[in-house]
């Protein structure tokens, strides 16, 4: 994991799975270390974003290890799969937006971590699936967010044929915000960055909270949670500098 300090408006944390040999490919070591890396993370209140990738050009994470489920008694199945939830789940308790920058294979347990992501940018050689019915088990945990980024249909289509989609599909289908050639990951990635960058700091660790409140509140519920987040984003002088700023520019502007 690599901490990049972005001058005075905080830091960006760069997240890489690294195992390019097995794809990228993660067991329950690396399910725990990515968990306890967010952990950290969350515990820095100057992280603005984090972005996570995979090693290489061929491979975001190409599912879990396979080799290390095989022999799996349900006692030890129970434990390898709660792990999958519990990496997933860290991400997306993330106080600030966490990208997920797709370079290759994304497929079983890496679609759904780039599902628990708050935004997703693809490489147009990525490949994406849940090929869990083909290894024996269904898919499971994280796979449940899928109906909400591509819909019940494409969803049951995935998971029932275990099949492998282009990045093209994977765009057209919802689960990429951007698509782009492979050269320009990086720059899509940056022009993201600098956007979070502009918004306040603690705004957006705010947005990041009401969103996951979306997600579990009925809705009459939700546009409430929203009116008491944009008051309690004024305990801050945020609201009022940033606008100041906004008006200045604006002002500057018609000049």
């Amino acid at each position: 994991m690599r901490i990049e300090r972005r001058g005075d408006a905080g830091t960006i944390a760069f997240l890489t799975v690294n195992n390019p040999a097995r794809r990228n490919a993660l067991g329950m070591a690396g399910k725990r270390a990515i968990a306890a890396a967010f952990d950290t993370l969350a515990r820095d209140n100057a992280l603005r974003a984090v972005v996570i990738t995979g090693a290489g050009d061929r491979s975001f994470i190409a599912g879990a290890d396979i080799a290390e489920m095989k022999d799996l008694d349900t006692e030890q199945a129970q434990v390898e799969h709660t792990l999958t939830h519990v990496a997933c789940e860290a991400i997306r308790s993330c106080p600030v937006p966490v990208i997920a920058r797709i370079n290759g294979y994304c497929l079983g347990f890496g679609m759904e971590l780039a599902a628990a992501c708050d935004m997703r940018v693809g490489a147009d050689q990525a490949r994406f699936g849940m090929p869990e019915v083909r290894v024996g088990i269904p898919s499971g945990m994280e796979a449940v967010l899928l109906p909400r980024l591509i819909g019940w249909g494409k969803t049951c289509e995935l998971v029932y044929t275990g099949d492998i989609i282009d990045a093209h599909e994977a765009w057209q289908c919802g689960f990429l915000e951007k698509l782009v050639p492979a050269a320009e990951l990086d720059a899509a990635v940056e022009r993201w960055l600098a956007a979070i960058l502009a918004g306040g700091a603690r705004a957006l660790r705010l947005q990041k909270a009401l969103v996951r409140d979306w997600e579990r509140m009925p809705l009459d519920d939700a546009i409430q949670q929203g009116i008491r987040a944009c008051v309690e984003a004024r305990r801050t002088d945020e609201p009022q500098r940033m606008m100041a700023a906004f008006l200045e520019r604006r002002g500057k502007r018609k000049q």
